[in-house]
C-alpha cells in the first residue's frame, strides 16, 4: 500500500501567505494540507483534520498563536501526536522564548524561504516519526 501523505494544518490570517505555503507543500506529494485563518477555525479545523504537524502564525484575530499552541499542546496525548512550527514576522528572543514556552516544537521567521521552511516540516516530521507515542500514529498518516 503506498504512503499517504502527512498531514498539515497552515494557519494564517493572511490569505496570500497561507495559499503560498499550501501549495508550495501540496507540490512535494509528501502533504495534505489544510488552512485556516484565525485562531478559533485553527482549534476547530485542529480538532477535525489531526495533523501531525502544525504551521502556526503568531498574530492573528480571535485568538493568537501563542493561545492556539497552548491550546493544542495542553492535552499530553495530543501534544505527542502533533509539532507546532511558528511562524511569524516577530524575531525578537523574547517571541522565541515565548514559543517555546507555549509548547511550540519550531520557529521559523517571516519573510518565509520556502526551503527553509520544507527543511523544517521534514524535520519536525521525522522528529514525530522518531518518538515512540506518535510513531504508530504517524506511519498510519503516512
Amino acid at each position: 500500500m503506498p504512503n499517504q501523505p502527512l498531514r498539515v494544518l497552515v494557519v494564517d490570517d493572511n490569505h496570500d501567505n497561507a495559499d503560498i505555503i499550501r501549495q508550495y507543500l501540496e507540490a512535494t506529494r509528501e502533504y495534505t494540507v489544510t488552512v485556516a485563518y484565525d485562531g478559533d477555525e485553527a482549534l476547530r479545523t485542529f480538532h477535525r483534520a489531526r495533523p501531525s504537524v502544525v504551521l502556526l502564525d503568531v498574530m492573528m484575530p480571535l485568538r493568537d498563536g501563542w493561545e492556539v499552541c497552548r491550546s493544542i499542546k495542553s492535552d499530553p496525548a495530543q501534544a505527542a501526536q502533533t509539532r507546532v512550527i511558528m511562524v511569524t514576522a516577530r524575531d525578537d528572543l523574547a517571541d522565541k522564548r515565548t514559543a517555546l514556552q507555549s509548547g511550540a516544537d519550531d520557529y521559523l521567521e517571516k519573510p518565509l524561504d520556502l526551503t527553509k521552511l520544507l527543511a523544517t516540516v521534514r524535520r519536525n516530521a521525522a522528529a514525530l516519526a522518531a518518538t515512540p507515542a506518535a510513531s504508530r500514529l504517524h506511519r498510519a498518516h503516512r
